[in-house]
């Protein structure tokens, strides 16, 4: 389980990851995970550099927003069964307790990850592959696309990387726990209906949708956006109260900038804003 021989050190606009796609247009970055013919199971070494990706996106202020897609069809089955799966049943508890604590940072590193992410998921997204899709900040499916948490199909509990605290917040607790409990498969016309997916589109425009929406959020204010992904993490564990106050102080500080300013010239000349980011 060692790290990536390439740490994310440069720009990403150069950075070239060696277990997935990356691809930068317009402020988007576009992370493809591209093992199609398994239908893009993840690795050892693939959650590890996605987690040292999203990390390094914070000190990237090039890259506004990102897409997360699969090649090939499918999104993610999740964990490759026999490069992870298969170790995992010879290892100790001290090894599988550094395995489950390197999983759940991929998810801290998600949440933690300044740009908003939108995941673009076609085909199969199990497992780890659901848990990346919950934990990007909007997601889009093709018609089709199915979505489950497989976790207790293998023995385990559905408390995985964060499911128990992040999924019920996006559909309910019930529904959470009757995909938690089952592992069985969330239709697309399901997840759009309970608030999993903002909405269903066909399997050629999911991507080209997903980037379309991260090129309108990547058009607007970069801090604004930032403090926007911030509040809506932190005011999970706040009153109401707690919230506004918090909120008070985020919307000053977003006044502070020059983007705000800018907004403000460009309403009273009657013309769009060109938000720069500062």
């Amino acid at each position: 389980m060692s790290r990536p021989a390439n740490p994310v050190t440069v720009p990403l606009a150069d950075y070239s990851p060696q277990h997935f796609l990356l691809a930068v247009v317009d402020g988007v970055a576009t992370v493809t995970l591209n093992r199609p013919e398994r239908k893009n199971p993840l690795t050892f070494e693939s959650y590890r550099e996605l987690t040292d990706f999203f990390r390094a996106c914070a000190f990237d202020d090039a890259v506004k927003s990102i897409v997360v897609t699969g090649a090939g069809g499918n999104f993610s089955s999740g964990g490759d069964v026999f490069e992870i799966i298969g170790p995992l049943v010879k290892m100790d508890t001290r090894g599988l307790t550094a395995f489950t604590r390197m999983t759940g940072d991929l998810v801290k590193a998600m949440r933690a990850c300044p740009q908003p992410i939108v995941a673009a998921i076609e085909g199969i997204c199990a497992g780890a592959g659901a848990i990346i899709a919950m934990a990007s900040d909007m997601r889009l499916a093709a018609s089709g696309a199915e979505v489950a948490f497989l976790f207790n199909k293998v023995g385990l509990g559905g408390c995985d990387m964060g499911a128990c605290a992040i999924l019920p917040r996006i559909i309910g607790q019930s529904r959470a726990s009757e995909l938690l409990y089952t592992g069985r498969f969330m239709t697309a016309e399901e997840g759009e209906r309970w608030g999993f997916f903002s909405r269903i589109v066909t399997s050629e425009q999911v991507l080209p949708q997903a980037q379309l929406l991260a090129k309108q959020v990547a058009e607007g204010p970069t801090f604004g956006n930032t403090m926007t992904k911030r509040m809506l993490a932190m005011e999970w564990a706040m009153s109401v109260e707690e919230a506004i106050e918090a909120e008070a102080v985020a919307q000053a500080l977003c006044m502070t900038t020059a983007d705000f300013e800018r907004a403000f010239e460009a309403f009273a000349n009657k013309v769009k804003p060109v938000f720069r980011g500062d």
